[in-house]
């Protein structure tokens, strides 16, 4: 492999371009923006977007304000020569695994939804074990030598449980680390997940990893262990939910004289004694959470069916198969079908 040799005049050539092409200020980071996408518009690299804002990792969140090209920071002095190696870029793989989700694989590699579906030329969200996917594109250097540095020494893995903050933090935050979900947060709190999403500014339960949440200075993490997820018989579900298939589809239906998709859910988990009220496919669809590794009696959800948005949602059975109220009536169906491959949106799960 040829080495390639940078001097402190190429250094300085190739900081002086970035500097040049960029504007001094700041950008506000809107959802779908990636430290990549950023560097781009300003013509800049991610590393100088990373070193301009004191980053250690590629996570980056909506709203949060990020210094572009500030002047201060780029006269420090002459770095000393030194060799760096590089290596031609290449394809980073991930290989789905039973239960991963599109969003759970961007999490983990730091990348947008978006940016994941562009990669791998994806129109919808359904994926399958052992399925290959491109994460993104990097290249491979030799480390810089070691910096003594005066920053916080690196930070373990948090367990999924939120951490109690600082008794003297006059603003109380949680950095949302793997597997938590809104309710897993609030729950830990004493607070519910509206009062969350109200302090927050969230319009939906999607959060992200490294992601910081406002959690009120007076709000006290509970003594004891969170209270366990709401408990309901899957099996009884699941009975219930099959002892339907064949009835009629009615418009607005709720009874068991005929249902329509979300009056179907409303009639069957109540039955199955998790108590709710009526609402559409999209009101089912606010009260419930992303989940990596759905179970039989968990929701699966649709988009852009009749109408744009979410529009559809089912029971999910296992093994690809969810029972739903279809136009043909309630039906089991797969998700390998074509139709609604095309329109799968994601499996949640009800506060």
């Amino acid at each position: 492999m040829k080495k390639v040799l940078f001097t402190v005049a190429a250094t300085a050539v190739i900081s002086t371009a970035y500097g040049a092409a960029a504007e001094a200020g700041s950008h506000t980071v809107d959802s779908g923006d990636s430290l990549w996408s950023i560097a781009k518009k300003y013509s800049t690299s991610v590393n100088k977007v990373k070193e301009w804002n004191g980053l250690t990792s590629d996570v980056i969140y909506p709203k949060q304000v990020l210094k572009i090209n500030n002047p201060e920071k780029e006269k420090p002095a002459p770095p000393p020569v030194q060799e760096v190696i590089l290596l031609p870029a290449i394809d980073k793989k991930y290989t789905v695994a039973s239960g991963d989700t599109l969003i759970g694989i961007a999490n983990k590699h730091s990348i947008t939804l978006a940016e994941l579906k562009a990669l791998n030329n994806l129109n919808g969200h359904l994926i399958y074990p052992g399925q290959k996917l491109n994460v993104g594109k990097g290249s491979i250097q030799a480390p810089p030598a070691a910096v003594p540095s005066s920053g916080p020494p690196p930070v373990s893995a948090a367990p999924s449980t939120p951490a109690p903050p600082k008794a003297d933090s006059a603003e109380k935050t949680y950095t949302i680390q793997s597997g938590d979900t809104l309710s897993v947060i609030a729950r830990s709190y004493g607070i519910s997940v509206s009062q969350l999403k109200e302090w927050n500014g969230l319009k939906s339960d999607m959060i992200f990893i490294g992601q910081k949440l406002k959690v009120k200075a007076d709000s006290t993490p509970a003594a004891s262990p969170p209270a366990k997820e709401k408990v309901f018989d899957a099996a009884k579900l699941i009975q219930e939910a099959k002892s339907h298939i064949g009835k009629p589809y009615v418009w607005g239906g709720s009874t068991a004289d005929g249902f329509d998709c979300s009056g179907f859910i409303h009639y069957v988990y109540n039955e199955a004694g998790l108590k709710m009220s009526r609402t559409s496919s999209g009101g089912y669809y606010n009260r419930a959470y992303y989940i990596n590794q759905p179970v039989a009696g968990d929701l699966v959800f649709f988009e852009n069916t009749y109408k744009k948005g979410i529009s559809h949602l089912g029971i999910y059975l296992g093994g690809s198969q969810f029972l739903h109220a279809s136009d043909d009536g309630v039906m089991i169906s797969s998700l390998d079908s074509s139709y609604w491959k095309k329109h799968f949106d994601g499996f949640k799960r009800f506060y």
